[in-house]
C-alpha cells in the first residue's frame, strides 16, 4: 500500500498540514503512524477524499467547471473561453499545444483552474 507523508497528502488534497491534522483528529480521514510516530496517509484515503481522482492531477483549490464557449488560436497561443456553471465566465491564455493535447473545442466540458495569478485549463 502506497503511503504519503502528511505534507504530500495535504498538497494532493489542496489543504494545509494543519487542516490534515484537524481532519485526522475529527476522524474525517484515516492516518497511520510510521516508526518515528509521524502521520502517514494511505494513497487510497487521498483518492477517496478527492473522489477517486488520480494523485497526479493539479492541486489548485479553485476550479470552475463549465463548457468551452470558444477557442481562438493565434500562433503558439490560444484563448480559451469557458462558460462556468456559476454566474461567471473564465478566460485563459494557454499554449496551442495545450489546446490540442486537451482536445479543447466549443461544447466540451473543461475546468478553469485558478492558482495564484494564473488560470490553467484541465479536462
Amino acid at each position: 500500500m502506497k503511503m504519503l507523508t502528511s505534507a504530500q497528502a495535504a498538497r494532493a488534497l489542496g489543504i494545509s498540514v494543519d487542516t490534515l491534522r484537524r481532519w485526522d483528529r475529527a476522524g474525517k480521514l484515516r492516518v497511520e503512524r510510521d516508526a518515528a510516530n509521524r502521520r502517514v496517509v494511505p494513497a487510497s484515503e487521498v483518492e477517496r477524499l478527492r473522489g477517486g481522482e488520480a494523485l497526479d492531477r493539479l492541486t489548485a483549490r479553485n476550479r470552475f467547471r463549465g463548457v468551452v464557449r470558444s477557442v481562438e488560436v493565434d500562433g503558439l497561443l490560444a484563448r480559451v473561453e469557458i462558460d462556468v456553471t456559476e454566474p461567471a465566465r473564465v478566460v485563459a491564455i494557454v499554449t496551442r499545444e495545450a489546446v490540442d493535447e486537451l482536445g479543447l473545442r466549443p461544447g466540451v466540458s473543461a475546468a478553469g483552474v485558478v492558482k495564484s495569478t494564473s488560470v490553467m485549463v484541465e479536462r
